[in-house]
């Protein structure tokens, strides 16, 4: 049987809150037609779709793999909304946005993971550095964890700046095929030392069709905007095909991690 992703929302923004002035990109707290608050993310900010592209492969994939994620949906933005915001700049991306964005539920009163207070399992945090090393996400470090803690449970937020092969399409599959060498600073690297035991189960799980299906729900405006010479359905095998391969050789980036945390231990 082949797999279902979940359907995702689809939810209109009707109120801009509060920018969340965390790097360069600009997210904002929004609230849409369904009264819910939401982290939006926006397609006119910093590396623009690609980043959504990545927030949404990444996070459907945590959630697959039972990890804690908040729901993730697809906010359209209006062209007349920003009219009377008076920040210039935030009035320019919301500008540059019109259309289908990506929001992420906002949790009302987490608080950033510290891990000086906060101390995780080694399954956990074995699962979480797992995850990384195949989406190669570079921003889960002391400095800037994107994690939260929220009713005593530990979120994974910000799949921005995974897939960064998808910046230079060059070479995938040579690159699906490289260890994660970023992974030494990764800030739950210490605690992980169950990665073999969470490299078979989560082999298990991720079968293509499971891939298959999430990379799928990719918007095709997402990925043809700034490639019009490709069509949605070859831009998606390349997706597909790159979390594929790396996780056939999923050892490579496995054994990088290991050999990471013994340098630290």
């Amino acid at each position: 049987m082949n797999f279902q992703p979940p359907e995702l929302r689809h939810v209109h923004v009707t109120r801009y809150v509060t920018p969340l002035r965390e790097g360069g990109s600009l997210p904002a707290i929004a609230e849409a037609d369904d009264d819910f608050l939401y982290v939006l993310k926006f397609r006119g900010a910093g590396q623009g779709l690609k980043a959504l592209i990545a927030e949404l492969i990444g996070g459907e994939l945590s959630r697959l793999l039972g990890l804690r994620i908040p729901e993730i949906v697809f906010a359209n933005l209006d062209e007349a909304f920003g009219r009377t915001e008076p920040d210039e700049e935030i009035q320019d991306l919301l500008r540059a946005s019109t259309g289908l964005n990506l929001g992420m539920h906002y949790l009302s009163g987490a608080i950033t993971f510290d891990p000086l207070v906060t101390k995780v399992d080694s399954l956990l945090a074995s699962q979480i550095v797992w995850l990384d090393c195949l989406l190669t996400n570079v921003d889960r470090t002391a400095r800037n964890t994107n994690m939260l803690m929220w009713h005593k449970e530990l979120w994974l937020i910000d799949h921005g700046a995974a897939l960064y092969f998808h910046h230079s399409w060059e070479n995938w599959e040579e690159q699906s095929r490289r260890p994660f060498v970023q992974v030494k600073d990764h800030v739950l690297l210490r605690q992980a030392s169950e990665l073999e035991k969470v490299d078979a189960a989560f082999k298990a799980i991720l079968t293509a069709d499971k891939i298959e299906a999430i990379v799928g729900l990719i918007p095709d405006d997402w990925l043809i905007t700034n490639s019009p010479d490709e069509t949605p359905e070859t831009m998606r095998k390349v997706y597909s095909g790159f979390l594929i391969s790396r996780l056939s050789v999923s050892e490579i980036f496995v054994t990088e991690a290991q050999n990471a945390r013994k340098a630290l231990i």
